[in-house]
């Protein structure tokens, strides 16, 4: 269980909230779906630049399918080699202090599998897929990594549709089936270094599926042999689903998401409780209209809005 003090009830939610959760403020909410997608041939182009101590992974050679962009700029997510926005800004400020506490630096150890980063709400329609796909396809432009963003929201999943890519079998069908290989279920795509796991068939056994043994199996397979890979998890909402607070035991990060002037100081205690599994939380407010810092990325390259 995390332990931490009262909060100061003369402060705002958020601000109260950040005496003991390290607090992102971020952007606008929610996105919509993508066209149908294609299959791409065999390529080569994307493979995990080595760093110190780690293996070189050969790069996937086998087909991959091809993310409707224009699909991904309707919806508001961030457009793949496309122009500096506000959005895009906004979570490469976000990812860096994840990767930080995920890979440790001279002043901080790595985190226990701080590369597995879940992202989660309180209540539903609160913007974690929109914030996980986004978190996803910033991390997939950097040089040193890659990222397989897993759809964990076994009742009610979104990541294919919102990609436009077709179903496929996923995570639970790996954590039930002992002779199906997770592997073996993960789509890669034609943006170079996003790949994508399925939640995979329904299942009314999904917490305990979740809480076995197994999991830990299935999920070190994922990064067994791929040092360079962050593994984002979509999770269900925590105050809806009991799979979230079990999957906040199997990673090293959770970050919260908070819709402004939505989500209750109530709501963020009850589900804040429920990820106490994860030691490490972190805070990403969501759908604010106003910076009283006059923030505004993206005007610098031309392209604010």
């Amino acid at each position: 269980m995390n332990k931490y003090n009262p909060l100061n009830e003369s402060r705002s939610l958020l601000e109260r909230a950040a005496e003991i959760y390290d607090y992102v403020p971020v952007v606008r909410d929610q996105a919509g779906e993508s066209d149908e997608s294609r299959l791409l041939p065999p390529e080569n182009s994307h493979q995990s630049q080595p760093t110190a101590g780690s293996v070189p992974v050969a790069a996937y050679s086998g087909p991959r399918v091809i993310v409707d962009r224009d699909k991904l700029r309707e919806a508001g997510f961030i457009v793949p080699d496309g122009p500096v926005t506000g959005i895009s800004e906004e979570f490469r400020i976000i990812k860096r202090q994840l990767l930080l506490t995920a890979k440790g630096s001279q002043r901080q150890a790595p985190v226990p599998h701080g590369e597995r980063i879940l992202i989660c709400s309180a209540h539903p329609n609160e913007g974690k897929t929109f914030s996980a796909l986004n978190l996803a396809l910033s991390i997939a432009a950097e040089k040193d990594n890659e990222v397989l963003l897993v759809d964990a929201d076994f009742a009610k999943p979104s990541i294919l549709s919102s990609l436009g890519l077709e179903g496929n079998k996923g995570l639970m069908d790996a954590l039930a089936d002992p002779e199906l290989p997770v592997e073996n279920c993960i789509i890669h795509t034609d943006i170079p270094g996003l790949a994508i796991l399925p939640a995979g068939d329904q299942t009314n056994a999904d917490t305990e599926y979740l809480a076995s043994s197994r999991t830990e199996q299935v999920l070190n397979r994922l990064t067994q042999n791929n040092p360079n890979r962050i593994v984002i998890f979509d999770s269900p909402p925590a105050l809806s689903a009991s799979p979230a607070s079990v999957l906040a035991t199997h990673v090293g990060q959770v970050l919260m998401i908070v819709k402004a002037d939505e989500t209750t100081e109530t709501a963020l205690r009850d589900a804040l409780s429920l990820m106490a599994g994860c030691e490490h939380i972190q805070l990403l407010l969501n759908g604010t209209k106003f910076s009283p810092t006059g923030r505004r990325f993206g005007s610098y390259y031309g392209y604010g809005e």
